[in-house]
């Protein structure tokens, strides 16, 4: 068995869209609408073969994770770089571009080398190596 997506909803698909495109290489389908359910999405895909799925609708309620508190649900997911110089590498680009860095690269006490920045509609999401 492998995961073959994972979904999360977004307040701008096309935001997201480009984020996960521009750093970390996603491969975008077209978008589906479904005007019956008021509803978009598009899959993006990466180069080992998973996907994920970002929707939208009007009316979703805001984001409410938090690096600091949340207790349950989805914590995070992790893109695997290259090596440390790559983590550092894409860490520093997305600083530079506005994205907030909610850990510094780091050795975690489970061995990873990795940074953890929030996207665009702030998901966790961990740069490891």
């Amino acid at each position: 068995m492998k995961i073959e997506h994972i979904a999360v909803w977004v307040k701008d698909i096309e935001k997201s869209r480009t984020f996960y495109q521009k750093y970390f290489g996603a491969i975008s389908n077209e978008k589906y609408c479904n005007p019956v359910k008021n509803f978009e999405s598009y899959f993006l895909s990466f180069e080992n073969g998973c996907r994920l799925e970002i929707m939208t609708k009007p009316a979703l309620r805001e984001n409410e994770n938090s690096y600091e508190s949340q207790q349950f649900g989805i914590i995070h997911f992790a893109f695997s770089a290259e090596s440390k110089e790559k983590v550092n590498e894409l860490t520093e680009i997305l600083r530079k571009d506005g994205y907030t860095i909610a850990g510094e690269p780091r050795i975690t006490g489970d061995g990873y080398y990795e940074s953890v920045i929030l996207d665009p509609e702030n998901n966790i999401i961990e740069i490891v190596a």
